[in-house]
């Protein structure tokens, strides 16, 4: 018996099984889609919940269920973002009380590269969240655009128009990031350039 067949009527050593094939790409798949290592095992529980709760629509026959996971984790983290939205349009009505520390710099200064996380987290940011859902599992998960139209329950078509538009996007703000990077160091060379010039006609 096949191993979506075993999962389908419940064979837990089987869900195990799948639970350690998928843990990290899950867990990776949220944290690109979320950019907050909490929330990340959020999803990655309740995507094996749900998982678990949803084995009886799996097909017998097929292939890799990394398509099928990966879909029920893209809908986990959305269901969450959504409910963190509304959480922090309550906070923001109710009166202001002391100040809560925010301990969101200790943790982002132990990553390496923190700079270039938070800039590739901005420029994914900008994206709308169907781009960013698309980019994330055919980019960084590796899915081709059918696995990637069977997670998220789309068109093939529709699949390759958002990635397309995706890295239109982030080409050209990689094209501005260069441009004002480049701006920045032309001006740091005048302004040496200058400090030396004034400095040898003293």
């Amino acid at each position: 018996m096949s191993l979506r067949a075993r999962i389908r009527d419940g064979d837990a050593e089987a869900f195990e099984a799948l639970f350690e094939e998928m843990e990290r790409p899950v867990f990776s798949h949220a944290f690109r889609l979320t950019g907050d290592w909490s929330a990340a095992e959020d999803v990655l529980s309740l995507t094996f919940l749900e998982a678990w709760r949803l084995r009886h629509r799996i097909d017998a026959d097929g292939g890799s269920l990394r398509p099928w996971v990966l879909g029920i984790a893209t809908n986990v983290a959305r269901n969450l973002r959504r409910a963190a939205r509304r959480y922090d349009d309550a906070l923001a009505r109710m009166p202001r009380g002391h100040p809560v520390p925010d301990f969101s710099d200790e943790i982002v200064g132990r990553i390496d590269a923190a700079e270039q996380l938070a800039a590739i987290r901005r420029a994914f940011g900008s994206l709308r969240r169907q781009e960013q859902e698309v980019f994330a599992l055919c980019v960084w998960s590796g899915l081709d655009h059918a696995e990637a139209a069977q997670a998220l329950g789309v068109a093939v078509g529709t699949v390759r128009s958002r990635l397309s538009r995706a890295r239109k996007k982030l080409e050209k703000l990689a094209a501005e990031r260069q441009r004002a990077s480049g701006w920045r160091q032309v001006k740091g060379d005048h302004d040496s350039v200058v400090r030396s010039v004034g400095e040898e006609s003293r």
